[in-house]
């Protein structure tokens, strides 16, 4: 099982808070730490410490953070030789954490905006299983590559994050969609107090893809499409820390399973849950995302 993620690497300041500031608050803190994340990177991680094979496709300016910005991927074995060095600056989130874990995200692209589809090879994609797409690089990358792995039947997962415009040709060329409330309405054009089974099934109908729609401590909602039955399945109660990377590490699990190709939808989204949860109970996204044993404890099954 192989999986290639196209996406985003920074360098996370994370600094705890006792509140998150509102328009025109300055909060103090006494320390931040900085460690390395992006949406791209962290779904990486979390791919590989699920147990797949992975290659990520990203890049990072020739500066220090982007050393840093690597160095988990790089010290677990994610494969890096489509990473390039780009004329920008290593990608920076500020990531604020107030004591229930809640947290607000800030992030300066940089390097991120020169990540190009074109780094992928044929290869590599005739190699893979699955690939996985977020929406911390340019969308027309996004597009080109989802375009050329549809050509050669490679699975499509597209985790909307953040919630911006997309061409509907992107759309057509996915085949499971990853969602929080708010994503998953921005998407429908409405608000996120619609029911969100109702929400999941309607897009789902619409677009032809499987829709799965994350609730943070109320679980996940799934509507498999082509008629198959919708599920939910609630999330294991934990000690919030910091939620950082949750859905990151939510979304590689799930990748990780998906490319094994023998489980069942509802195993993997199980499993995936039950990761993001064990995410919630530390620091920082990447340091947070747990290993399959240590899943498969918590779960107290043989995944």
């Amino acid at each position: 099982m192989s999986v290639i993620v196209f996406g985003s690497a920074n360098v996370d300041l994370v600094m705890p808070v006792l509140a998150l500031p509102v328009p025109g608050q300055t909060v103090l803190t006494e320390s931040y730490l900085a460690v390395p994340g992006g949406k791209g990177a962290n779904q990486a991680l979390a791919t590989r410490r699920a147990g797949a094979e992975v290659n990520f496709v990203g890049a990072v300016g020739d500066d220090p953070h982007g050393e840093s910005a690597l160095s988990l991927l790089q010290a677990e074995g994610v494969g890096l030789d489509a990473v390039r060095k780009a004329d920008r600056p290593t990608g920076c989130a500020v990531v604020m954490v107030n004591p229930t874990g809640e947290n607000s995200i800030v992030v300066a692209s940089g390097a991120n905006q020169s990540v190009a589809a074109s780094q992928v090879s044929d290869t590599l994609l005739d190699q893979a299983d699955l690939l996985v797409l977020q929406q911390e690089i340019p969308v027309e990358e996004n597009l080109q590559l989802a375009l050329r792995a549809t050509r050669k039947d490679l699975q499509v997962v597209y985790n909307l994050a953040p919630a911006t415009d997309v061409p509907g040709e992107l759309l057509e060329a996915v085949d499971m969609l990853v969602v929080n409330e708010v994503e998953a309405a921005f998407l429908a054009g409405g608000d996120s107090d619609q029911d969100m089974a109702v929400l999941a099934e309607a897009l789902a109908g619409e677009h032809g893809f499987s829709v799965i729609i994350t609730l943070g401590s109320d679980g996940v909602f799934v509507a498999p499409g082509e008629g198959a039955g919708s599920f939910s399945v609630g999330a294991p109660v934990v000690r919030v820390t910091d939620t950082t990377g949750a859905g990151d590490t939510f979304t590689g699990y799930l990748a990780a399973r998906l490319a094994q190709g023998d489980l069942e939808l509802k195993k993997c989204i199980l499993e995936a849950t039950c990761a993001a949860s064990l995410a919630c109970t530390k620091t920082g996204a990447q340091s947070g995302i747990p290993y399959a044993s240590e899943v498969a404890r918590s779960a107290s099954v043989d995944i």
